[in-house]
């Protein structure tokens, strides 16, 4: 029993602290980021928590079924060099500032509700469109053959990166600075992509 506890505790902590790390540099934090100084730090958090949780819950059926009509070798060896195609694209990319502009704010006219909704449908769309996290989920999913285990790693690890947005979107927004988030997000994501890369070889 220790044994199959231990063997679970490994990958497990793999993949929450890998996406944890990738989602923090990632598109969505700097959305969620925003979010935070727009609307309530608990309704930022709590979408962001239901947004990523269904989000995961698509990615990992999604590679569950494709590790099954193509060889993992070649899943892995892809989502290496698509996390490295996202690093260099997401730090060249200024953006026009599109998604913040969508921010829902709370107003008289609007009801708690109805701006957790709107933050919640925002994310998901963002986060379906395409981002480096999705691609580390698939690859876990062909890597370690356990889509249950990868989707509890996963919410695990994108729920505390949303409460770690949350926090310093509301708290020192004063101070952020998207420039050094993309360079940030370039390094990790060429680091991460990488290492795919030199494992699957």
């Amino acid at each position: 029993m220790g044994t199959d506890v231990g063997a679970l505790l490994a990958p497990f902590l793999t993949v929450v602290v890998t996406i944890f790390v990738a989602e923090l540099t990632d598109k969505d934090a700097l959305l969620l980021l925003a979010l935070a100084t727009r609307i309530k730090p608990w309704t930022a958090f709590a979408a962001g928590s239901t947004a990523f949780t269904i989000t995961s819950a698509v990615i990992v059926s999604v590679g569950y079924l494709l590790v099954r009509i193509v060889p993992v070798f070649w899943i892995r060896l892809a989502g290496g060099f698509v996390m490295i195609a996202f690093a260099v694209l997401q730090y060249v990319s200024t953006g026009d500032g599109s998604e913040e502009k969508k921010l829902p704010e709370r107003t008289k006219m609007t009801s708690a509700l109805s701006v957790f909704l709107g933050a919640v449908s925002l994310l998901i769309l963002l986060d379906l469109a395409g981002d480096a996290t999705e691609v580390l989920t698939i690859v876990f999913v062909a890597r370690f053959s356990n889509a249950l285990l990868v989707f509890l790693g996963a919410v695990l690890a994108l729920v505390a990166a949303s409460a770690v947005e949350t926090i310093l979107g509301s708290k020192l927004k004063t101070y952020l600075s998207a420039k050094r988030l993309r360079l940030l997000s370039l390094v990790v994501l060429l680091v991460i992509g990488s290492l795919i890369i030199l494992t699957s070889i």
